[in-house]
């Protein structure tokens, strides 16, 4: 089994590689875009993390790796969409926050297929000790694929995300990360093991955990 995961995770890594190559160019100013990261001192960090710094880049992709105990996926997020949330994603990745953490929500239900994770004690407790505002047209739809932030109301992104498995029928409240190239089938098999909630909303039968995440 570790043997076939290293060699799923290899061949990820090679093809995600091979569809982001290309000719090179002469370096261009890059845009850039203010952020604003406020500590949250009634709801101190979960693990050592800093706050990050206030300017982050606006212009451009980075792929995010995920390892769990039910097999890699890799995320394309989109620094145009939103800087400072993706920004804030590869500084907790730099900062090992979602190293062998757990998913503590997985949901199957009529509204909402979404799996919930970045919370380090519980559901929707223990983040990285700040807050960040939305970034949000209005405009945002969440089909499968889609990677988000989760919140508790406007304005309290930290490092809780979720990723939709099915689809999402909510509003337009949550700032879009990006989506999944490589590795749905990872949640199909989440989906597929159960969900401890008579309502198909809670914790998963089987713990959903995250071994190791990067970016690149």
């Amino acid at each position: 089994m570790k043997r076939s995961l290293t060699a799923l995770i290899a061949a990820v890594l090679v093809a995600t590689t091979l569809s982001t190559t290309s000719a090179s160019a002469a370096p261009a100013a890059k845009p850039v875009a203010k952020c604003e990261f406020t500590p949250t001192p009634e709801n101190p960090a979960a693990k050592p993390v800093r706050i990050p710094s206030p300017v982050a880049r606006a212009k451009g992709t980075v792929d995010v790796y995920f390892v769990t105990n039910y097999g890699p996926f890799v995320v394309r997020m989109d620094r145009a969409n939103a800087p400072c949330g993706v920004h804030n994603f590869v500084h907790l990745v730099k900062s090992r926050f979602y190293d062998a953490t757990q998913c503590f929500r997985l949901t199957n239900s009529t509204r909402l297929g979404v799996l919930q994770c970045g919370d380090i004690y519980r559901q929707e407790e223990g983040g990285p000790g700040y807050k960040f505002p939305d970034e949000v047209t209005g405009k945002e739809t969440y089909p499968r694929g889609t990677v988000a932030y989760g919140n508790q109301g406007p304005g309290t992104n930290g490092s809780e995300f979720f990723v939709v498995h099915s689809f999402a029928n909510i509003a337009p409240n949550y700032t879009v990360l990006g989506h999944v190239i490589a590795g749905m089938s990872t949640f199909d098999r989440m989906v597929a093991a159960g969900i401890a909630d008579p309502d198909q909303d809670g914790p998963p039968v089987k713990p959903i955990r995250i071994y190791k995440v990067w970016a690149r």
